[in-house]
């Protein structure tokens, strides 16, 4: 039955996961970013979980309060466990230097690895979507991901913030 599942999953779908596995790698050394590229990843990836749940889930409200929850929650507590403490503004670069960490890449891969479980979930049994049980589990876990992401891009913005004379707008 796995290899039937595997044989079955599109060929898109490994070059997805392909890309984000290098994404992740490509994070596990530190290096310079532009403000831009250091707030983009996190932003679309949050947007991509709200996606994902409005979607499959379109006629289950719970599933966005769920989300919102989830948010809310990893937000709160990435940010108080400082998370992604390390991110500096670099002026005379005008860069971001983001420190290495395998955390970017157990991400990725963990939210493609419940989107797939998802997709192959309702594609299995369409029924599903309209049941608020998995709704709500579903957007209360596309919800923590997105948390733990905007958090990372809140992270690199409080340290531009930071590092900046008050009274320069960027």
């Amino acid at each position: 039955m796995f290899t039937t599942i595997l044989q079955d999953t599109p060929h898109w779908v490994w070059g997805v996961l392909a890309a984000l596995t290098v994404m992740g790698f490509k994070q596990t050394l530190p290096r310079r970013r532009s403000l831009r590229s250091a707030t983009a990843l996190p932003l679309v990836m949050v947007l991509l979980s709200l996606y994902g749940i409005a979607s499959a889930f379109s006629s289950q409200p719970l599933a966005l309060l769920a989300w919102v929850t989830g948010l809310a929650v990893t937000l709160a507590l990435s940010q108080g466990m400082r998370v992604w403490s390390g991110i500096r503004w670099l002026d005379a670069e005008r860069s971001v230097l983001m420190p290495g960490s395998w955390l970017p890449l157990a991400l990725l891969l963990g939210l493609f690895l419940f989107k797939y479980s998802i997709g192959f979930t309702l594609a299995t049994n369409p029924a599903l979507a309209a049941d608020a049980g998995v709704a709500g589990f579903a957007g209360l876990v596309y919800g923590a991901f997105s948390g733990v992401f905007l958090a990372r891009a809140l992270a690199v913005w409080r340290a531009v913030r930071q590092a900046l004379p008050r009274d320069t707008v960027y």
